[in-house]
């Protein structure tokens, strides 16, 4: 009974690694890429928006990044939300000289706010481009970045627009953790399907990166909205969804890159504070999805491993299980090529998938024994975080 149990799972197991390689191989295919477009005869201004706490690591790079766009018109605004550390100094530094580069002094949070949408709020407020983009403080630029963006945007007759920014993963624990989600957008996320379908729950997008029409982000209500919900990039592109207005997520070709945490400590309380939310905080969903997750992507290597030792799980066909991994490994494979992340990332999956679940479950830990995770100098409230469609 085990055995035949085993045995019908492994076939189930590999239908559905073979549904994702699909999945896969259909984005690498239809999803667009900056600046692949023809080029766009119009040049709107642009505010780039850029929320910054405690980021003296981080600030410099990437304020000398947008400063140095091949585009114009464009302004670039910068909110210091009462850094601790030097930012306010750096920034300061970095204004002088220049019209281009506007700095804010960010006021105290608002009850009801989370810290980031408060400060981007806040940005919202001072902007005068007909477009706004918002960037994290720990991203890098690419000189044409922002001339393909907004190319990109207008070709595509797009109200918003988002993508992946290339991972920079340097200590073991963003390499071994951070990949999920890259492979995660690809394989999970049938980009052009999901544009054609009705349902507002389905956009993504990538807070890192987020370039929109300032009448459109203004329309939904812009980040006041959205002001309780640590997933911001989600919760604002399932807005403009559900607004009728059209949203897109593309290829980014490299042209921006993001180191988002620098240790196992930041990586695990970074993805703590979101990942229960991305599933809507309903607990028998996120349960199932990642009890599944777990079981596809270790359980068929697991198995490999026992049948080596002569320990053979009972049932279980050593072809299969080999096939599965085979299959699993292509999908990291392109998942990381796509996302120009180094390949040999890619042996390492089944370890990425049981971290990446553990990290899962102290989320939803998290929001239901209402403890906070301390973030950026603050203390965040898992259990409060909602997206609704």
């Amino acid at each position: 009974m085990i055995g035949q149990f085993l045995y019908q799972q492994q076939i189930a197991i590999l239908a559905f690694i073979c549904v994702l390689f699909l999945i896969v191989l259909f984005n690498v295919f239809t999803i667009k890429s900056l600046g692949s477009n023809s080029q766009s005869n119009l040049y709107p201004m642009v505010s780039i928006l850029i929320p910054a706490r405690n980021e003296a690591r981080n600030i410099e790079e990437c304020v000398h990044s947008v400063l140095n766009q091949d585009y114009s018109p464009y302004e670039v605004i910068v909110l210091d939300d009462e850094s601790q550390d030097a930012t306010p100094e750096i920034l300061m530094r970095l204004s002088e000289g220049t019209t281009k580069l506007k700095v804010l002094s960010g006021q105290s949070l608002s009850p009801g706010w989370v810290g980031k949408n408060w400060a981007c709020f806040q940005l919202s407020q001072a902007a005068q481009g007909e477009l706004i983009l918002f960037v994290d403080a720990d991203t890098h630029h690419h000189p044409s970045m922002l001339a393909e963006a907004v190319s990109t945007l207008i070709t595509m007759q797009a109200d918003i627009l988002s993508g992946l920014p290339r991972q920079d993963l340097i200590t073991w624990g963003e390499r071994l953790i951070l990949p999920v989600l890259p492979w995660a957008i690809l394989s999970f996320f049938p980009i052009r399907l999901l544009q054609r379908l009705p349902f507002s729950f389905l956009p993504i997008a990538v807070g890192q990166f987020i370039l929109c029409k300032r009448s459109a982000y203004l329309r939904i209500g812009g980040h006041a909205a959205i002001r309780s919900s640590v997933i911001d990039d989600i919760a604002l592109a399932r807005l403009f969804k559900k607004n009728g207005l059209k949203w897109e997520f593309v290829n980014l070709k490299g042209r921006v890159h993001c180191r988002m945490y620098r240790n196992l400590r930041e990586v695990i309380d970074g993805l703590s504070k979101n990942l229960f939310a991305v599933f809507g905080s309903i607990l028998p969903v996120f349960l199932f999805i990642w009890v599944w997750l777990a079981i596809v992507f270790i359980t068929p290597a697991l198995s490999l491993i026992l049948y080596i030792f002569g320990a053979p799980l009972p049932g279980y066909s050593p072809a299969l299980a080999l096939v599965t991994v085979g299959i699993s490994m292509l999908l990291w494979l392109i998942s990381l090529w796509y996302f120009r992340i180094p390949l040999l990332q890619a042996v390492a999956y089944p370890l990425t998938i049981a971290l990446a679940s553990l990290i899962a479950f102290r989320s939803a830990w998290l929001h239901f024994t209402q403890h906070s995770v301390s973030w950026k100098g603050r203390e965040v409230k898992t259990s409060q975080h909602q997206v609704k469609p």
